[in-house]
């Protein structure tokens, strides 16, 4: 077989092992993630993370197990969205898990004021690959929740091509692939896809694509 024009790495990170973080396990996450809220300056007053986390299917990449989550909270600004990920290195054997970090931000865009999204998305770049030729991409982590109904299956797509896909559970998924790649000639973004049941594509979206319009949007 000849060698690829394009080489783009596809499948990078493992899939969901664990599911959903429950019980003593979840709390410790939240104690992280309450530590990273805590660290935000800018953070409206009144708001603070709820007892319940939101959190989201784990993915493994790079040594480190990464598990996005969300909350919401009212705020003297009003109801905000909490979100981030914390991750942690990836346990040798049956040892514990060490190392834990944490990311956070918060926004008042919600899902419920913009009836027109059907994937409510968050991302960080997590990580950098780079190629021959100066050829690079950000390794993003991308979690969301679909807004449509019938979707069984999450796709992370570059070129029309799949390099990633978790099945949702419990109205969830989380997703590590390439963004925003470098020195492939055009600029290449990673679009979000749900499926359905029968394989049938239910909704898309582009992490730099501003809701209704075409323009690439800061990440």
């Amino acid at each position: 077989m000849a060698p690829n024009p394009r080489p783009i790495p596809r499948f990078i990170a493992d899939t969901s092992q664990d599911g959903i973080p429950s019980g003593r396990f979840a709390a410790r996450l939240r104690e992280a993630f309450v530590e990273a809220i805590d660290a935000i300056s800018d953070l409206p007053a009144g708001a603070a993370v709820p007892e319940d986390v939101d959190w989201f299917p784990e993915r493994t990449w790079g040594g480190r197990v990464w598990i996005p989550c969300s909350a919401r909270t009212e705020s003297d600004e009003g109801t905000l969205e909490l979100f981030g990920h914390v991750s942690y290195a990836l346990p040798i054997g049956e040892g514990d898990a060490t190392d834990f970090r944490a990311t956070a931000d918060f926004t008042d865009i919600l899902a419920e004021d913009n009836p027109d999204w059907k994937i409510d998305l968050n991302d960080d770049v997590i990580g950098r690959w780079r190629g021959e030729n100066g050829r690079a991409g950000a390794v993003t982590l991308v979690w969301g929740r679909p807004l449509v109904r019938g979707a069984v299956a999450a796709t992370a797509q570059l070129y029309d091509e799949t390099v990633d896909q978790e099945e949702i559970n419990r109205d969830r998924f989380t997703l590590i692939a390439l963004d925003a790649l470098e020195a492939y000639g055009d600029d290449i973004f990673m679009e979000v896809k749900l499926w359905s049941r029968r394989a049938m594509e239910l909704a898309s979206d582009s992490l730099y694509a501003e809701p209704g319009g075409d323009e690439p949007a800061d990440a």
